[in-house]
């Protein structure tokens, strides 16, 4: 998927995001600017050679994304995602019923603190813990099938805030099964997530800010081959 007009409309010099290409996070932040119209200036990091202006606005952890405005940073994608959604009322992102709202932070916790990293260790992480993290990983999804039936997104009709936190399930990890030959997610396991995932990247607001297919399996492989010699 080419990797086109990462802003499709004219940028606003009050509102930058430090991003790096291939982050789920970062793009997460640029999916949901995206989906609410909002102009922006997106500003590409390398991790591996941090610029000063991203030592400034995140000299905690140093990572992206990081939203400035107007001079001043906010860091961590879910804590962006709600600001935004505060901010630019339009087209909300969260659900509108204090209930619906906690569970979907709930969710978004469950989904980056035990489904990712279940689901990196089952792809890359050490070959003798295989069959266990691959068993985890499958339980963690299996939760968020059960979650969405009944949904065509996690929040109803239109794609909301826990769609967009769970964009890595939607794209990412079919590059890192393409990358590691290891197939952790799939239709006939998972027809509920499958179904929503193709919804999901056919909108056009999110489509327009995924990374290239091919540089990302590519990434991937690198990532991997690196994680083997050293295991």
């Amino acid at each position: 998927m080419a990797d086109k007009n990462r802003n499709t409309i004219m940028a606003d010099p009050e509102l930058k995001l430090l991003g790096v290409w291939c982050s789920p996070f970062s793009r997460r932040i640029e999916i949901a600017l995206n989906l609410k119209g909002i102009p922006y200036e997106y500003i590409e990091e390398d991790l591996h050679n941090k610029s000063p202006e991203l030592l400034k606005y995140n000299h905690v952890h140093k990572q992206v994304p990081v939203l400035v405005i107007q001079g001043v940073p906010i860091a961590e994608s879910l804590v962006i995602l709600e600001y935004i959604d505060d901010t630019w009322k339009d087209k909300p992102l969260f659900p509108q019923q204090p209930y619906d709202k906690a569970m979907a932070r709930f969710w978004a916790k469950f989904i980056d603190d035990k489904c990712l990293p279940s689901l990196r260790k089952a792809l890359w992480g050490p070959e003798k813990e295989e069959e266990k993290s691959e068993e985890e990983a499958r339980n963690n999804l299996k939760e968020l099938e059960k979650e969405l039936k009944g949904k065509k997104f996690f929040g109803g009709e239109n794609i909301g805030y826990l769609d967009i936190v769970a964009n890595f399930i939607a794209y990412w990890l079919d590059a890192i099964q393409q990358a590691s030959g290891k197939q952790i997610f799939t239709r006939h396991q998972f027809p509920t997530l499958s179904k929503w995932k193709d919804d999901f990247l056919n909108c056009n607001a999110v489509k327009q800010k995924l990374p290239p297919w091919d540089r990302l399996v590519v990434y991937y492989q690198i990532r991997i081959e690196a994680a083997k010699a050293l295991n």
